[in-house]
């Protein structure tokens, strides 16, 4: 998912939800910041404190950490490709079956619930609910793909299709993905004469890099064959499985609202009152700017919340700025009331919690 649904859609929830433009603001950013949040540098603090900031993704184009095992295993398995732990619907319980990702899994569900019965007593509940957020919504997106390199990952040159688009809008996508999948080989051979560590790992496809960024479309049918262990035809509504994220986002901070009544803000709108807004926003078909704005326009019709009001902007240039000017600048009391600062402790917490306890109490060890 971009971020028209990890900011635009996950604010549109809270607040639809009951939560206060407040609140709302600061979990959407940190649901959209998981995507944006590649810094490496700790923040020094004035009083002699530190702030570890481990990323939480990485660029595209930063195939090093991108094919590095160490990297695939703490950062895209904990927060873009949570494991579902589940065999195939064959029966196949390898382990590079059962870690990939599924959609609302079980494990996913534990994950929504553990944070939801949290956030009463929890400092940073609302960067992490964003965490969360975002984590929970790529499952929706994400499922059947996993977070390390893997050959259950690769699907079947040529095997694309796409049901219900005009044909010029076809030809733009596969123009998009082909322009992808050539810059990547491309900096795959370049990076394999410097380490040959990468031509072994680079072989094999991570995440959903195969298909491109086709499960990040909300409008799109479409549908691709794997190509390990057999040719299994896998056929998808992305405008179905986003609904379904929205629906399952919209819950969750309704439980949170009823567990910390200081987050509320004004009256709450039912699911059912705003659905059909929602369906008409995920088939807007254009880039990521559209879509966004699709939701705004929205808020501003009255069409999402109980009265018509804007979808304030994303912070997550105004994070990462507040964080560099506070270095050596701000003391650890300052630091710990602004959110930019609370996300990396939840991020942190989160990642712990996913790799150490939450993926071996169902017998997979991670990292």
């Amino acid at each position: 998912m971009q971020i028209d649904m990890h900011y635009y859609g996950t604010y549109s929830m809270a607040r639809a939800a009951g939560l206060s433009r407040e609140a709302a603001g600061i979990i959407a950013t940190a649901a959209q910041y998981v995507d944006d949040n590649v810094q490496t540098e700790p923040v020094a603090l004035k009083d002699g404190a530190r702030l570890a900031r481990t990323p939480t993704a990485h660029h595209l184009s930063d195939l090093p950490r991108n094919v590095e095992p160490d990297d695939q295993r703490n950062v895209w398995v904990p927060f873009h490709f949570l494991p579902g732990g589940e065999a195939s619907a064959g029966g196949d319980a390898d382990y590079s079956e059962r870690i990939k990702c599924r959609k609302d899994s079980e494990p996913a569900r534990e994950m929504v619930e553990m944070v939801v019965m949290r956030a009463a007593l929890d400092p940073h509940a609302l960067e992490r609910l964003g965490v969360t957020a975002h984590v929970y919504a790529d499952t929706f997106s994400h499922f059947g793909f996993s977070g390390v390199s893997s050959r259950r990952n690769s699907v079947k040159s040529g095997s694309f299709r796409f049901v219900g688009i005009e044909p010029d809008l076809a030809e733009h996508l596969k123009g998009k993905a082909k322009a992808f999948f050539e810059r990547y080989s491309a900096e795959t051979k370049f990076l394999a004469n410097v380490k040959s560590w990468v031509a072994e790992t680079a072989t094999n496809s991570l995440g959903h890099g195969a298909v491109a960024t086709y499960p990040d479309l909300p409008y799109l049918s479409w549908g691709f064959d794997y190509e390990f262990p057999t040719k299994i035809a896998d056929d998808r509504s992305n405008s179905d499985s986003f609904l379904e994220a929205c629906q399952a986002l919209y819950d969750m901070f309704v439980r949170v609202a009823d567990k910390r009544p200081d987050f509320i803000e004004g009256k709450a709108r039912s699911f059912d009152q705003i659905k059909d807004t929602i369906i008409a926003i995920l088939a807007v078909k254009g880039g990521s700017a559209d879509r966004s704005n699709a939701w705004k326009q929205a808020a501003l019709a009255g069409k999402l919340f109980a009265q018509a009001e804007p979808i304030p902007d994303y912070q997550g240039e105004v994070w990462t700025k507040w964080l560099e000017d506070a270095n050596k600048q701000v003391d650890s009391e300052t630091a710990l009331n602004h959110p930019s600062c609370r996300f990396h402790l939840a991020a942190n917490a989160h990642r712990s919690w996913v790799l150490h306890e939450l993926m071996p109490s169902r017998n997979l060890l991670i990292a």
